[in-house]
């Protein structure tokens, strides 16, 4: 006769490998201690299988435990999202929202960040600004803020535009006279170019053509940082070329510390997207708070952005 799953059970066990801790867990659902560990004798008895591997220093779950974690934790996802979209109507937004961005993010997002905190004061917020790129987003992040630019690698993961940022290709006066000034993105091949360390996959350099399509660059490069506000340091000093976000970079083209580079494909624009891993339902705190952030970055004017 095949095993009952008791579903508060199996939520008892994800918790417990959320949490990475039996203690963890209880604080998370709030239970006694003593409670969640007979919540997971119980399940593993009635299974008849062993679902972790306990030790003093750490948790380690069984292929068995694996397969149920794996089956069972999309559908706890989703009716806790479920059952918070369904009350959203009746009442306020409570609990934690947990969120990482890049360290330049909180410039742009940071006041509606806080907006949207000061609307909802039911909701925890946790965010982590020392993370940056699509594989900072961890198992226990409920959002990721990244900057990226061209094509998504990774099909596992949800991805939602906030906006997308037109970009320039520029270098210095002082540079352009000892390089010369390329009309070619095939040219940027051979000269010093500004590149980021880790994010945006490194080296190459993303345009679209006039069918739209994604073309990558290899660029060299002895700087290589991941932010902006550096890169846009090594251009005035002329470091390198360097492809930027249009807005940051207009004060110093209008001063001539900066010259826009001609070239005959666009650079691709640099998108600010909001990433979550496929297992993980968007909940209503997430949602509400994406809503605010495009609603307010839609009304910026361009050089605001």
């Amino acid at each position: 006769m095949p095993s009952k799953l008791d579903l508060n059970t199996v939520r008892v066990y994800a918790a417990v490998v959320d949490e990475q801790s039996f203690a963890g867990a209880a604080r998370q659902l709030q239970l006694p201690a003593s409670n969640v560990s007979r919540h997971v004798a119980a399940l593993e008895r009635s299974l008849g299988v062993r679902l972790l591997e306990r030790s003093t220093r750490h948790l380690r779950m069984t292929e068995a435990g694996r397969l149920l974690y794996q089956r069972a934790k999309p559908l706890l996802d989703t009716l806790a999202a479920t059952a918070e979209e369904l009350g959203a109507g009746e009442q306020a937004l409570r609990g934690p929202l947990r969120m990482c961005m890049p360290g330049e993010a909180p410039l742009l997002l940071g006041p509606i960040i806080a907006e949207f905190c000061a609307s909802h004061p039911g909701v925890e917020l946790q965010c982590d600004t020392r993370m940056a790129g699509e594989q900072a987003l961890r198992e226990d992040m409920d959002l990721a803020i990244v900057f990226h630019r061209g094509d998504q690698d990774d099909s596992t993961l949800v991805t939602r535009e906030l906006a997308s940022l037109p970009s320039l290709v520029v270098g210095a006066p002082g540079l352009i006279a000892r390089a010369g000034m390329p009309t070619r993105t095939a040219q940027l091949k051979t000269l010093p170019c500004i590149t980021t360390l880790s994010a945006l996959q490194g080296q190459p350099w993303r345009f679209v053509d006039a069918a739209g399509r994604m073309v990558k660059v290899p660029v060299r490069s002895r700087y290589r940082v991941n932010s902006g506000a550096l890169a846009l340091a090594g251009a005035r000093q002329g470091i390198g070329y360097a492809i930027l976000a249009a807005g940051p970079c207009q004060e110093d083209l209008a001063a001539g510390r900066l010259v826009e580079v001609p070239l005959e494909l666009r650079p691709a624009p640099l998108q600010l997207l909001a990433v979550y891993g496929h297992r993980h339902s968007a909940s209503a705190r997430v949602r509400t708070l994406l809503d605010l952030i495009k609603l307010r970055l839609d009304e910026m004017t361009p050089a605001q952005a």
